[in-house]
């Protein structure tokens, strides 16, 4: 007889609590489980907005930003004083990750001319997920900051990640649709 596959509930957090990477449980209102909540958020709109586009190169990129995302998540996911088993088993959000999101942005600028007014989101399917990727990734950045302020956080690099994550996306959906006039607002 095959083994039974392991269930999908664990029941565990059913008085709402969660468990974090590694440092232990805490409620599900935490201030790290709004952060890396906000980025798994943000990792599934993309994983929309890579089914909805039509550039190899926007979804080749989006790929590149999920993978560093989940990095970004695991960092926020992991209580202080547990750094060095996120590091050893998963690695963090480092000064290299930033500047390849830095590169992106400034190849992908040198190629898409940007408008000069508000840009109203959705000219299609794919960009429209990618602002609604850029709105969630900048609430993740907003929560990453009030753990830093509280203490939570390991180090600034993550801030700066999710800074220029932000703007990747939003040079990301021009890009997409930069063969279109602009809807301004």
């Amino acid at each position: 007889m095959a083994d039974e596959a392991p269930r999908l509930y664990t029941k565990t957090g059913d008085e709402g609590e969660t468990g974090l990477l590694y440092g232990g449980r805490v409620s599900k209102a935490d201030p790290r489980a709004e952060a890396y909540g906000a980025v798994d958020e943000a990792v599934s709109a993309l994983g929309l907005a890579r089914a909805l586009a039509t550039e190899p190169r926007v979804r080749e990129t989006i790929e590149l930003l999920q993978r560093h995302l989940f990095t970004a998540a695991a960092e926020l996911a992991t209580a202080s004083g547990y750094r060095e088993r996120l590091t050893e088993h998963f690695g963090a959000v480092t000064p290299e990750m930033t500047q390849r999101l830095e590169e992106l942005i400034d190849g992908l600028q040198s190629e898409t001319e940007l408008p000069r007014a508000f840009v109203l989101p959705g000219d299609t399917p794919a960009s429209g997920a990618l602002d609604l990727a850029r709105a969630i990734v900048r609430r993740a950045e907003r929560r990453a900051v009030a753990l830093g302020e509280a203490g939570l956080l390991h180090g600034p690099e993550v801030l700066r990640f999710l800074n220029r994550a932000s703007d990747l996306l939003f040079i990301l959906a021009r890009y997409q649709d930069r063969r279109l006039p602009y809807n301004r607002v």
